[in-house]
């Protein structure tokens, strides 16, 4: 009993002793998840629209591939020049930059009238939109504890969800009424006003003027948080790099796959059209909303169990790819619920491991290199994805069929996993050597 009392007393003490952060956190996150909310919407509107442009500009399930393998090059491309370019000029003026790329290329869309066009405008958004998730998740490690960058990175990745959401509410409005050139302008324009309100309130925790001392040795005080900053070549050279990479390769096409292709097996296997894909796609995001938020907030619970703050992300890592196995069923399935039922379980098991993956990379890497990180792994991610949308293209263009890409979905999880823990036990940090 007097071990059980001293062990409380010093839980006690240590918790008086944490200073109490500002909560200007929690708005800097707000910040970023209406910025990933946006995001999500600009890539969404093509589709929702899907169907429209199938008869206005003779768009085939090809043809539509090859429209977002422009994207997901682009997005590869860009990842690697955003990721260092927001390392070397700051999250403030870099996040700015690409924001301001993908606000124009997204009202671009406007002007498109062949596929050739579409392209071009999705290369230009693609490259825009590359820079959200690097400039998001070194925020992320500047404003934020180590123990709660999970946390915030659900709650911004969750804006993927709601942006997934918005898009099947905003746009088939716009169209029915205005036309799918007013859908393109009406989103686009979302981005201009976020770059306003990041610009005239987002400052660095350094130069915050809410933020004291204590608070920033908080900030600033977990591991690897030094100020060493290795050259990108070098990054290479760490098996933790890989690891990410490798994980991010195999598992974002997947989500990828979702985001673009749902509507259209809505649309193909249950004949839904463009004003009822709202309801189901709104119910699959909504539940994935949860997902990221609540993947985020599991490493605690394991946490308070006694694992390490590492073991723990990888658990609940585990947790999610094992929720995402049911998604191989649904070629099976005749009923639009259960397919809804299990489409949900597979997103929002998927945001949640995408919040607990982008944290290994502020989890093994200084803080002056995870933009850089992010953008090598999220750059393979977009490769993947490029790949996995040309393969889907074809696949449905001769099968009709989604049973084999389903399948290759509810793999890839386990399989990141495993080559995530073969490369890099225990997220162990990668060491710098001067």
């Amino acid at each position: 009993m007097e071990k059980v009392t001293a062990l409380s007393v010093e839980k006690q003490r240590r918790a008086s002793d944490a200073p109490q952060l500002d909560r200007t956190r929690w708005l800097v996150c707000a910040m970023l998840f209406a910025a990933t909310s946006i995001n999500y919407v600009d890539r969404q509107v093509i589709a929702i629209l899907k169907p429209t442009l199938e008869h206005s500009i003779g768009m085939t399930e090809v043809s539509y591939g090859y429209i977002v393998d422009t994207f997901q090059i682009a997005y590869a491309i860009g990842l690697l020049v955003a990721g260092r370019m927001i390392d070397r000029v700051g999250t403030r003026i870099g996040y700015s930059i690409v924001m301001a790329v993908w606000s124009l290329s997204a009202m671009g869309h406007a002007l498109a009238n062949t596929v050739w066009e579409f392209a071009v405008a999705r290369f230009f958004l693609g490259l825009g939109e590359s820079g959200n998730f690097p400039a998001a998740i070194k925020t992320v490690a500047e404003w934020f504890p180590q123990n709660e960058r999970s946390l915030a990175t659900g709650f911004l990745n969750s804006g993927a969800n709601v942006g997934a959401i918005l898009a099947p509410l905003i746009v088939p409005w716009v169209t029915i009424r205005y036309g799918w050139h007013a859908a393109f302008l009406t989103t686009g324009g979302l981005s201009a006003l976020w770059i306003l309100w990041w610009l005239w309130h987002y400052r660095t925790p350094s130069v915050s003027p809410t933020i004291s001392d204590v608070e920033l040795d908080a900030y600033t005080g977990a591991p690897h948080a030094s100020a060493d900053r290795l050259p990108w070549r070098r990054l290479f050279s760490y098996r933790q790099t890989w690891a990410f990479t490798i994980a991010k390769f195999l598992t974002d096409p997947i989500w990828y796959f979702y985001l673009f292709w749902l509507p259209s097996y809505f649309s193909t296997r249950f004949n839904l059209n463009l004003s009822h894909l709202g309801l189901p796609l709104i119910i699959i995001y909504s539940v994935s909303t949860v997902g990221s938020i609540g993947g985020g907030w599991l490493p605690g619970p394991f946490r308070r169990m006694g694992l390490s703050a590492t073991s723990a992300r990888l658990v609940a890592m585990l947790c999610c790819a094992l929720l995402v196995v049911p998604i191989g069923a649904i070629g099976t399935v005749k009923s639009i619920w259960i397919a809804i039922a299990l489409l949900s379980i597979a997103a929002g098991a998927h945001q949640g491991w995408s919040a607990n993956l982008f944290t290994t990379s502020s989890d093994m890497f200084p803080r002056s290199v995870v933009s850089s990180v992010v953008g090598i792994g999220s750059m393979a991610g977009a490769i993947g994805s490029a790949l996995f949308a040309f393969f889907a293209g074809h696949v449905l263009q001769l099968t009709h069929s989604y049973t084999t890409l389903f399948g290759i979905a509810a793999s890839a999880y386990l399989l990141a996993l495993i080559i995530l823990r073969l490369l890099a036990p225990g997220l162990k940090p990668v060491e710098v050597i001067a």
